[in-house]
């Protein structure tokens, strides 16, 4: 593989720096004295570095390692080799006082607003627990003046403050979510599939306010998504992900319209077009087969068993890790 350090040209304006990063999870056996007979490889050796103010995506399909490697990025889950910095900080050799620092600069807005939030506490004491945690006020008048201001931020009526979370809809307890975020003023946040849980119509709200947040704050964004057709409207680069490691690499148009590794051609083929010519031009590419399992990868590419264009070095050689023009990486012996 090619050397992570050089995947990037302007890694000064780096706030985040992906190094190789592996998340594996122990596969144990027997009740009284457990046994590790494996590893589930989440995420097995990503590298990339999110520049400060963009949005980067990560796409792939259900149990590919999108959600590990956010959480993981973060620090809720321990690295297993690699290392992630934010903000010059290695997340997984931090201090106790350079944690306190993370916890506050780098944020999470999870996937599903009815579990992510604590149904026996009122917005109030939801949205002003950073505040608290990090000491960030002198006092509870200050805090509840700052939640008003958020929850204005976020489109939520203040004399909706001391209400519970059941008695909002899916798209206020995910604004709700948003203010939570927002509360410690950090400057990298991981949005953990924040639409999927949403209605359609709900959706573009909340994706259109977290646009104007970005922009308003300097916000710097991890968007792990399936819908493809909103990470190309929100995102500056797209990464894929299939099966814990990176297959492709681009800037959002270069990556939708000059796709080149199989898998990358697949999912963009699933995505719906509005024009019903153009969709009857389209072919659609079908993949034989499931989604291996993480517990026993296939050896050589990942992808080659599933892959239309395979060849037998496929299932015996990892692919190296290429530039094939400028910022266009790629995972393929193919390409």
């Amino acid at each position: 593989m090619a050397d992570a350090q050089s995947t990037f040209s302007v890694e000064a304006q780096a706030l985040v720096q992906v190094r190789e990063l592996k998340k594996h999870f122990p596969v144990t056996q027997g009740l009284i004295i457990e046994r590790q007979v494996g590893s589930v490889k989440a995420v097995d050796g990503i590298s990339f570095d999110i520049r400060r103010g963009e949005t980067l995506g990560l796409v792939g399909e259900s149990g590919c390692g999108k959600t590990t490697a956010g959480r993981t990025i973060l620090g809720l889950y321990p690295v297993t080799d690699g290392s992630v910095t934010i903000s010059g900080i290695q997340v997984d050799r931090a201090s106790k006082e350079e944690l306190r620092t993370l916890r506050r600069k780098a944020q999470m807005i999870f996937q599903d607003p009815y579990a992510s939030l604590n149904p026996r506490w009122t917005v109030n004491a939801i949205i002003g627990e950073p505040l608290r945690v990090h000491k960030l006020l002198p006092n509870d008048k200050a805090r509840t003046d700052r939640v008003h201001e958020l929850m204005l931020l976020v489109g939520l009526s203040p004399r909706l403050i001391n209400r519970f979370p059941h008695e909002f809809s899916g798209g206020q307890r995910q604004r709700i979510g948003v203010a939570r975020a927002l509360a410690s003023d950090p400057d990298f946040i991981v949005c953990d599939e924040p639409i999927s849980a949403l209605d359609v119509s709900i959706q573009a709200q909340v994706v259109n306010l977290m646009e104007e947040l970005q922009d308003g704050f300097n916000l710097t964004y991890l968007f792990i998504a399936h819908d493809l057709s909103m990470v190309r409207h929100i995102c500056d680069r797209v990464a894929v992900m299939y099966l814990g490691v990176m297959v492709e690499l681009a800037e959002r148009n270069e990556l939708y319209e000059n796709p080149l590794h199989p898998y990358t051609q697949a999912l963009l083929s699933a995505v719906p077009i509005p024009d019903p010519k153009k969709s009857r031009l389209r072919q659609r590419i079908i993949l034989p087969g499931d989604v291996p399992s993480p517990i026993n990868p296939p050896s050589g590419c990942r992808f080659h068993p599933r892959c239309p264009i395979a060849k037998e070095r496929c299932s015996q050689v990892v692919p190296e890790w290429r530039e094939i023009s400028i910022g266009h990486w790629v995972a393929c012996h193919e390409v």
